[in-house]
């Protein structure tokens, strides 16, 4: 692919999460976790307002890269990511979202090319502002709530702790690697070796 040298951006990392303080290390953050690890193994903070969202652009192998974190709250994610999509006219095949997954293990990483929002609220808008769901996502295990009955949102705002805690700052750091990846080697290959 030729990279844009206008200084545009050719692909758009989107970490989802809530912002402010009361958020921080929750389960929902996973996505924002994986955006501070991305940051700072690029040397560079994700703070720039702009599209309803915190950004930072860096390269990834050639290919200039927006990370970002929006700020609109979880379900209202997809306003964000469409302003961004629209300003640099990006293809959704290039739009790579980082989220948490309550059906996965703690620290287990799923890549995938397209899928169903499986119940997520912040993936439902973007599909719903984008119009599709054929965008790449990368999902961050944070474990299923302890019993049936538990509210699902009471589970996906606690914290981690202890162990559970060290898990994911790995994993933040692995789907960092595994986004870097994707955009460098393709989806084949990320899927092979961070699934």
């Amino acid at each position: 692919m030729i990279s844009n040298k206008s200084g545009g951006v050719n692909w758009l990392v989107v970490f989802l999460g809530n912002p402010g303080l009361k958020y921080e290390n929750t389960r929902h953050n996973a996505g924002f976790m994986a955006g501070d690890a991305m940051a700072k193994a690029k040397a560079t903070e994700i703070n720039r307002a702009k599209f309803k969202a915190l950004t930072a652009t860096c390269n990834i192998n050639g290919e200039n890269v927006m990370l970002m974190k929006p700020q609109t709250f979880m379900n209202l994610s997809g306003e964000a990511v469409i302003e961004a999509v629209n300003f640099y006219k990006i293809n959704t095949d290039h739009v790579i979202v980082v989220s948490d997954e309550v059906s996965l293990p703690i620290g287990k990483l799923r890549i995938r090319k397209k899928g169903s929002a499986g119940g997520h609220n912040g993936l439902k808008n973007i599909i719903a502002h984008l119009g599709t769901d054929a965008f790449p996502r990368i999902r961050i295990g944070v474990g299923a709530a302890p019993h049936p009955d538990y509210d699902m949102a009471d589970w996906v705002l606690s914290a981690f702790k202890n162990q559970d805690a060290v898990e994911m700052q790995k994993a933040a750091e692995r789907a960092a690697e595994a986004v870097e990846c994707y955009i460098t080697n393709g989806a084949d290959k990320a899927m092979n070796l961070f699934n």
